[in-house]
C-alpha cells in the first residue's frame, strides 16, 4: 500500500509518485530521487507493582475508551525512552516513578494513530499523589482477579506474563 503523507516532495517541491523501492511502495521524487521512509512510531510504559496488585489506568480517548491500561504514552524525538515512561506515568498518575529496567518490547500497531513499539519497563514509586490526569479519567489498583477490561495486547501481554 503507498504511503499517501506526501503528495510533493519535502525538498524541490515536485509532484511525488509512487513506486516501489527497497521492497515497498514508497513516495518518490522523480526530480531529485528523494524517498519518504515512514519512521516507526515508539511509545513507553510502566508495570507498577505494589502488594501484588498493578496500578492502571482508564483511557479518556478513543480507541479503547473506557478500559484499562498500563500508564503509557508517546516518546518524543530525543527523549530517553525510559524517562519518557516516568514522564507519562507522572502525567497520567501524579505518581513519580523510578524505573528499574526492560521488561519487553511489544511490537505491532494495533490502530492507525498507535505505537509501532512498546517499550515496556518496570518501576517502583517514589512519591506523590495518586490521581488521574492527562488521557486518563482513573487510576486504581488491581489484583490478578479483579483486573477490568484491558485495553492493547499490549497491556494484555505484559500482564499475561506478571502474573505467571
Amino acid at each position: 500500500m503507498a504511503n499517501t503523507e506526501f503528495n510533493y516532495c519535502p525538498r524541490c517541491a515536485t509532484p511525488v509518485i509512487h513506486a516501489e523501492r527497497f521492497g515497498r511502495i514508497r513516495p518518490v521524487c522523480p526530480q531529485c530521487g528523494w524517498i519518504h521512509f515512514v519512521d516507526p512510531k515508539v511509545a513507553a510504559a510502566v508495570l507498577i507493582e505494589q502488594d501484588g496488585r498493578v496500578l492502571l489506568v482508564r483511557r479518556v480517548n478513543e480507541p479503547f475508551r473506557g478500559m484499562w491500561t498500563l500508564p503509557a504514552g508517546f516518546i518524543n524525538g530525543g527523549e530517553d525512552p525510559a524517562e519518557a515512561a516516568a514522564r507519562e506515568c507522572f502525567e497520567e498518575t501524579g505518581l513519580n516513578v523510578r524505573v528499574t529496567r526492560v521488561l519487553d518490547i511489544i511490537s505491532g500497531r494495533e490502530h492507525p494513530r498507535g505505537a509501532d513499539f512498546i517499550i515496556v519497563y518496570q518501576a517502583s514509586v517514589i512519591d506523590g499523589e495518586l490521581k488521574p490526569d492527562d488521557d486518563a479519567d482513573a487510576v486504581e489498583w488491581f489484583g490478578r482477579e479483579s483486573l477490568p477490561p484491558l485495553a492493547f495486547r499490549a497491556t494484555q501481554k505484559v500482564l499475561e506474563s506478571f502474573y505467571d
